[in-house]
Order: structure tokens, then C-alpha cells, then sequence
């Protein structure tokens, strides 16, 4: 469960910005964009009680930050047109059948079902701020990912904190802005 702490109490950006479908895109492909922000553990998770679900053994608390200074903007898109799936972060193609990319992938079209457009990603994932230098780039990028394929397919932010943890178990807390526990 995740309790969310109000923007408005603290002076604090939200994390994830509405999702915007980018109407510019080429006939028969659908394109979202998600931007997220990185999240600063205040207390941390100090382990997983579950390592299937990613569920932590404490709680944990942490505060999000401006995704102008720390954030993570990533676009997916789908045609049938295309084979297979493609991802890029920060300019640079990755593997899309890397283990907690797939757990992500896998997860979201299971729950967008018939509903999830057919057909080929690719996403394209930008860091502001530096990537694997400690500063929760993989809960923004993660999280990021998971709400531009839910924007895509359809499927409610409440829905896709648990989805996000399944790449890291703080993108759960990226998912949402200001101050958010992350409850065991």
C-alpha cells in the first residue's frame, strides 16, 4: 500500500506529470509520454520480504523530486507495423528483453488485455540528471515507463504503482509526487 502525502502541504512538485498522447504521430502508430521524477528515500527499505512482488520488509518514506532538476521523460510507442520491441535510454539502445524491462512489459499487457494495442514498442527514455551514479534513476526510469504504457493502453496510475516496483521497488514510489510511505 502507498500513502501519499499532499503537494500542497509541502513545497513539492509532483512527480509524474499528466501523460500526454502526442497526436503527431504517423498513421497507425499510437505514442504516450510520461514524465517522472527520482525519489529520495528520507527512510529507506531495508530489504525484500518478497522477492517475486518486490515487497519490502519496513516501510519506507521518501520525497520526490523536481523533475525539471531529477527527472525522467519517456515516450512509448506502438505500431503493428513493427516486430518486436525497441528500447533506447538516454540515446543509447538497451536490451528490451532484459529481465526487470520484461517483468515491466509482461505485467502491463497482462493487464491492459484486449486492450493493449497490438503490434511492436519502442520506447525512448531520457534522464536529466546522471543515470547509475546513486540518485534513484532507475525508480524514475521505471516508473516513467510503466505510466507511458499505461497511458497507452489505458489502464489507471493506481494500478501501475505495484507494476513499476517489478523493475525497482522504489519506482512505486515515483509513480506519485510529494511525500509518499511505501507501507510493508
Amino acid at each position: 500500500r502507498l500513502r501519499v502525502g499532499s503537494s500542497r502541504t509541502l513545497p513539492l512538485t509532483m512527480s509524474a506529470s499528466k501523460k500526454q498522447k502526442t497526436s503527431s504521430a504517423p498513421a497507425g502508430v499510437q505514442v504516450a509520454t510520461a514524465r517522472c521524477s527520482s525519489n529520495i528515500a528520507v527512510i529507506k527499505y531495508w530489504g525484500k520480504r518478497d522477492e517475486t512482488k518486490i515487497l519490502p520488509i519496513n516501510s519506507s518514506l521518501s520525497v520526490t523530486m523536481d523533475p525539471a532538476q531529477m527527472g525522467t521523460t519517456t515516450t512509448a510507442a506502438c505500431s503493428e507495423a513493427w516486430k518486436g520491441d525497441r528500447l533506447w535510454l538516454n540515446g543509447k539502445e538497451e536490451d528490451s528483453n532484459a529481465k526487470r524491462i520484461q517483468n515491466c512489459l509482461i505485467a502491463v499487457r497482462k493487464l491492459a488485455g484486449a486492450k493493449a494495442p497490438k503490434g511492436g514498442l519502442r520506447i525512448v527514455s531520457n534522464n536529466n540528471f546522471p543515470t547509475a551514479a546513486g540518485l534513484a534513476s532507475s525508480a524514475s526510469g521505471y516508473a516513467c515507463l510503466v505510466l507511458a504504457l499505461g497511458e497507452l493502453y489505458g489502464i489507471k496510475r493506481d494500478e501501475l504503482s505495484a507494476i513499476a516496483r517489478q523493475g525497482s521497488g522504489s519506482a512505486c514510489r515515483s509513480v506519485y509526487g510529494g511525500v509518499v510511505k511505501w507501507e510493508m
